[in-house]
């Protein structure tokens, strides 16, 4: 008996890894694709959310948007690519010693991007859901109905906070705050 429910336990541990695994990285992402395009698409995102947060009020904070994209699907055809992202901005300052948040957003998007003479990619077009009752219908036509864009991702978080810890020279167990 107690052989059997051992059985059992480790192909439940197998399907909850495979799972996770599957999960955690979509069958359609192309890995060295994707690490060429995210930096592109994530400068592009931080880029164009500077000035619209709390923080750019407050300039003694010294406040700044840090992005990070989380790859849903990737496809790259006649050197056009189609990147399927769940993006996450934060607005961060530095006061007294702390991060500080000043703002969030997190948003599934498609982005659009080209590759240039020089070899690295450019952003030619971006689009968010809209707000309100089209939302759940776009996400659904842009990503189908098993991908989920809005799963928190408690790594890019992570790397987001790092990240602005570096830049404003804070330690790296820097407390952070609210703005």
């Amino acid at each position: 008996m107690a052989a059997g429910r051992w059985v059992t336990g480790v192909a439940a541990t197998g399907v909850l890894v495979a799972t996770g695994a599957w999960v955690r990285w979509p069958a359609g992402v192309d890995g060295p694709l994707w690490e060429e395009v995210r930096p592109v698409i994530e400068a592009r995102l931080a880029a164009q959310a500077q000035g619209t947060g709390y923080g750019s009020a407050r300039p003694e904070l010294g406040a700044r948007w840090f992005c990070r994209a989380r790859a849903l699907d990737l496809d790259e055809r006649g050197g056009l690519v189609r990147a399927g992202v769940a993006t996450l901005c934060v607005e961060y300052g530095a006061r007294d010693g702390a991060l500080v948040e000043c703002g969030a957003d997190a948003v599934p998007q498609e982005v659009r991007l080209r590759r240039g003479p020089d070899g690295g990619y450019r952003v030619v077009s971006r689009e968010e859901a809209p707000d309100g009752a089209g939302s759940a219908a776009w996400r659904r036509d842009h990503f189908g109905l098993l991908t989920d864009p809005d799963r928190p991702d408690p790594a890019a978080q992570a790397a987001l906070e790092t990240a602005a810890r570096s830049h404003f020279g804070l330690p790296a167990d820097a407390h952070v705050a609210e703005c």
